[in-house]
């Protein structure tokens, strides 16, 4: 499986969808007590890197333009799945294979013109042909891999029945497709504005604020590349209220003492939408001031990050293993000690306050590899490996054989500071609780993803971020014996039976499997696993409803600015 082809295991229940409005909700907040100035402001390190949807990825590109654009389904500020210009459900036919989806007959792109079942056809088809990272959400539609080969331009699977109904027959059933229409891949984009502006393929009309059209609340009314990005509501947008936002206002500011500097002095709504964050000094002067602490929000983000061990063996059928030497840390024996041993030996919590600018960037691990805040996370402290336990840690390592188990061992990681920190802070645990010395190597992040993927790492730095909240994201893409890009080259026929049973059914019939699933790779310590991300918000008291949940910033709707 390719890292494109694992997106399209991206999915949430079927049966969790809920009937409520599109939108975040908009503000609830009081009119009188408004600001006259409805403006929201926030600053970003870097720029945009796609605004076209067939080329997005990025999570930063994500947050902002899930506010401008919109497609059948979306996720709402609790991680439910809503209709969006859908009217509800699809329906389904009783093999399985084909969805059938009916639209909503008042939605508009936000230059008027009205959205019809031939402007989704033309945009999954363009995304298809496209071939972004997450192109792969149209792989199960038939006529995909003619499409994505260059040898067609309309996928044999999407069939317009009406103005404001369209179906989409897929070559197999797959029970986690129809929420991978909630993907940005699969927003809507007007065929008119984008064919006037070049060919089907081109993304130029997506950077310019004129022909930059979609279909959600907000609209791009200003940009200038590396500088500052404009956003305004859309005007009598069809979905009702934009809440009491006028502007949103975002400036490039590569210097984070900068932001701060003018963040403080009331010139920016607050900081951290977007995936930004704060400086590791600066977070930690704020949360151990008990005034300061009060503009600080920090809230899971949904990221994990754990020791990466190599399993190749003799008997490991992942194709990656061919022809390596077998890991120390593979198999079920010593390997499986010594994975033990290295996890035991850990004291999360003084990795995470030395390594994590003391605990405001991740929390410890404690409860599997999936996120804690999202469904499959198996609980805090279910991890039996990620307690610290130095006595048993040796007592394990001397079952194995002892440090001669593992011979001259190198930890390696992309470069940056927080991986070196990691490094660091485990190199040293080790040593002490061990008696084992581990060498730290970083390497470009190119070349380390290259040489991680084709298992050449005998222990390694790995986190994952979701990209939505269903255990299906984790699973295929990381542990799957065919294809995991795990860099451990797991293969565990277990794990991949039920991987294959849960993924042709939705999550509100599969969780428990997952779960179970979850258990296996933390039984056998597979992933040492290390910590969980944190999201920082840095908001003035007078700006309310900005927050997010562990994948996605709210929407801007939500935030309103009060008097002040």
């Amino acid at each position: 499986m390719t890292r494109i082809a694992v997106f399209r295991s991206l999915a949430v229940a079927l049966g969790t969808i809920s009937m409520v409005a599109a939108c975040g909700g908009g503000s609830n907040s009081n009119s009188s007590n408004l600001a006259s100035d409805q403006t929201l402001s926030f600053p970003m390190v870097d720029d945009v890197g796609d605004l076209d949807p067939a080329h997005m990825s990025a999570a930063v590109d994500i947050d902002i333009f899930r506010n401008t654009y919109s497609g059948l389904y979306k996720f709402d500020d609790q991680l439910n799945e809503v209709p969006d210009i859908a009217t509800g459900q699809p329906q389904i036919s009783s093999d399985g294979l084909t969805y059938t989806f009916s639209l909503k007959h008042n939605v508009k792109f936000s230059n008027g013109d009205p959205v019809k079942a031939d402007d989704f056809i033309f945009s999954w088809d363009r995304a298809a042909a496209i071939q972004g990272d997450y192109a792969s959400v149209f792989q199960p539609v038939v006529g995909y891999d003619a499409v994505s080969n260059g040898k067609a331009t309309h996928m044999d699977g999407l069939k317009k029945i009406d103005d404001y109904s369209f179906s989409a027959t897929l070559t197999a059933p797959a029970g986690y497709w129809f929420t991978e229409t909630a993907l940005w891949t699969a927003w809507v984009v007007d065929q008119k504005v984008v064919l006037a502006n070049g060919k089907a393929t081109d993304s130029t009309w997506a950077s310019t604020p004129d022909t930059a059209i979609g279909t959600g609340q907000f609209k791009m009314t200003a940009r200038t590349p590396k500088q500052s990005i404009d956003f305004a509501p859309v005007a009598n947008w069809w979905g009702g209220s934009t809440g009491t936002l006028t502007k949103v206002h975002i400036e490039i500011v590569a210097d984070q003492k900068a932001q701060l500097t003018k963040y403080e002095s009331g010139g920016y709504s607050l900081i951290g939408f977007a995936n930004q964050s704060l400086t590791p000094e600066d977070v930690i002067r704020y949360n151990s001031d008990s005034q300061l602490k009060k503009q600080l929000n920090l809230q899971p983000s949904a990221r994990t990050s754990w020791i990466g061990f190599n399993l190749c063996d003799s008997s490991n059928q992942s194709t990656a293993c061919k022809g390596q030497k077998p890991s120390p840390f593979a198999g079920n024996g010593n390997g499986k000690l010594l994975r033990e041993a290295f996890s035991l030996a850990i004291d999360r919590n003084q990795l995470v306050d030395i390594a994590c600018s003391k605990g405001t960037a991740c929390t410890p691990a404690t409860g599997g590899v999936i996120t804690k805040g999202l469904k499959g996370y198996l609980g805090d402290n279910t991890d039996q490996w990620a307690k610290f336990d130095a006595t048993q840690a040796k007592s394990l390592l001397q079952q194995a054989g002892g440090a001669a188990a593992v011979g001259n061992l190198t930890y390696t990681y992309n470069a940056s500071a927080i991986n070196k920190a990691v490094c660091d802070n485990l190199a040293s645990q080790w040593r002490q609780n061990l008696g084992v010395t581990v060498q730290c190597a970083s390497t470009d992040r190119a070349s380390f993803f290259n040489a991680r993927t084709k298992c050449n790492y005998t222990i390694f730095r790995h986190s994952w971020g979701a990209d939505y909240d269903n255990p299906q994201d984790w699973f295929d893409f990381l542990f799957d014996t065919n294809g995991g890009s795990s860099g451990s080259c797991l293969s565990d026929p277990n794990i991949d039976k039920m991987s294959q049973d849960a993924n042709q059914k939705p999550l509100s019939q599969s969780l428990d499997e997952y779960k179970a699933m979850n258990k296996i790779l933390v039984d056998n310590c597979y992933t040492g696993n290390l910590f969980y991300g944190i999201q920082q918000y840095l908001v003035h008291p007078y700006v309310k409803g900005a927050a997010g949940n562990p994948l996605y910033d709210n929407y801007w709707s939500d935030v309103s600015i009060l008097s002040h």
